[in-house]
């Protein structure tokens, strides 16, 4: 897709972070952008925000207050985008997600509902409820694709980020598949890959239903702190929605921002294909195999290594707190684990 001017997208999660962003970028390119998210006070700001950036006039920009994981008030939202702007979206980016860190083992069935609700079935729901209405639209026709915001965390799972990871694998994997499955449409799709966002993630928890606060993971306003500190040093959201913009200009399926390809991210990425790798080769082929590229450092002379969560490597800001450990009642967890 090369051609936005006069066209529509349908952003989610974007009222603010990457999603904000993404909606600036492709409404100063010329495009009807309707937005969606759980925030209405957030999403009236980001309202002003991108005509302010763009230029937009007001009839061209549309705040949807819609929990994605609700298939009716998805559904709901994409009618309103068609009898608002005259038709489906050429252009659908679902941004929206959410996060919580913790042992894998110390997760519940809410941790999982929640997480693998936002980052993958508020996926699913958008392609099942657009897709259709826009091969009918614009097959063969007008320029029409499909993307989602993923993460660098799809390919480096970590112990204490299973369900964000595991969820971000399998829409990887879902984009690749729609990329083949749209190419007869004359569509595509992309899955962009960015390893950190100057985004409001961190204070996912705050907003989390409910319905599932059962949580296994130490949560507090200490390691809320902590992550936003980290996530303020991530990506500019503008830039971003830039490098997905040239992305699905030049068709490409996936997309790693450059701040991703720093030599250890590259290495990590390299040691997962080597451990996929690994398995054809014989016993005798793997024992002969030079040492992985990408290996931590070792502990200073006379010191063991750490045990439980690795501490961050932005470390932690005055008032924040270590994240990543479990609740301390959780008898089955090891204490290493556990907050302090």
């Amino acid at each position: 897709m090369k051609d936005f001017a006069g066209k529509i997208a349908f952003i989610t999660g974007a009222a603010s972070g990457g999603g904000l962003g993404q909606a600036k970028v492709f409404s100063k390119a010329g495009m009807k952008v309707a937005i969606a998210d759980v925030r209405q006070d957030a999403l009236d700001k980001a309202v002003g925000e991108i005509i302010a950036y763009s230029g937009a006039k007001p009839e061209d920009v549309l705040a949807l207050k819609v929990d994605l994981t609700n298939r009716a008030e998805y559904t709901a939202a994409a009618d309103k985008v068609e009898a608002t702007f005259g038709g489906p979206p050429n252009l659908l980016i679902q941004t929206a997600g959410v996060n919580s860190f913790g042992p894998i083992e110390a997760s519940t069935f809410d941790d999982f509902d929640w997480v693998m609700g936002v980052c993958l079935n508020h996926v699913v729901n958008g392609l099942l409820i657009f897709v259709p209405r826009m091969i009918k639209a614009y097959a063969h026709k007008e320029e029409f694709h499909v993307a989602t915001t993923s993460s660098m965390g799809a390919f480096m799972a970590g112990s204490t980020t299973g369900p964000y990871s595991a969820a971000k694998a399998a829409v990887n994997n879902l984009m690749y598949s729609y990329d083949a499955a749209l190419k007869p449409y004359g569509a595509g799709a992309t899955v962009l890959c960015p390893g950190n966002i100057n985004s409001n993630i961190g204070n996912s928890e705050k907003f989390r239903p409910e319905g599932l606060k059962n949580t296994g993971y130490h949560v507090s306003e200490g390691t809320i702190k902590t992550l936003n500190a980290i996530h303020a040093t991530g990506i500019d959201p503008i830039e971003l929605g830039e490098i997905l913009k040239e992305g699905i200009e030049t068709g490409r399926v996936i997309v790693l921002p450059d701040h991703n390809t720093g030599e250890q991210r590259a290495a990590q990425l390299r040691g997962q294909n080597e451990t996929i790798e690994d398995y054809c080769l014989t016993a005798e082929e793997r024992a002969a195999k030079a040492p992985r590229f990408f290996a931590p450092p070792p502990p200073p002379e006379g010191e063991d290594s750490p045990s439980g969560p690795p501490p961050s490597m932005w470390g932690v800001p005055e008032g924040g707190e270590a994240f990543g450990n479990a609740r301390k009642d959780l008898d089955w967890i090891d204490d290493s684990k556990k907050a302090k």
